[in-house]
């Protein structure tokens, strides 16, 4: 009996929308913003939607797609063609 992988949302992504580029993404606009202007306040501004963004991205979606069945649907659908 083999084994089977977990399917990972990440696998159907491009790569410009892995959670890499989603990190570095935010950990760039976070530090841009704070060589820029030198200014916390501006920075933590920036920070707040940019960690919701990474949270939501990086934690509560790929937990709501496993969820939802879709993988399971797609991959199904991919193996009987």
């Amino acid at each position: 009996m083999s084994q089977q992988k977990p399917l990972s949302p990440w696998n159907y992504k491009p790569w410009w929308c892995q959670p890499w580029s989603i990190l570095l993404t935010g950990v760039s606009l976070i530090s841009g913003s704070w060589l820029i202007f030198k200014n916390i306040w501006i920075t933590v501004i920036v920070a707040i939607p940019v960690f919701t963004w990474m949270g939501f991205f990086l934690l509560i979606w790929p937990q709501l797609i496993i969820r939802s069945g879709v993988l399971d649907t797609y991959e199904t659908q991919n193996l009987e063609s």
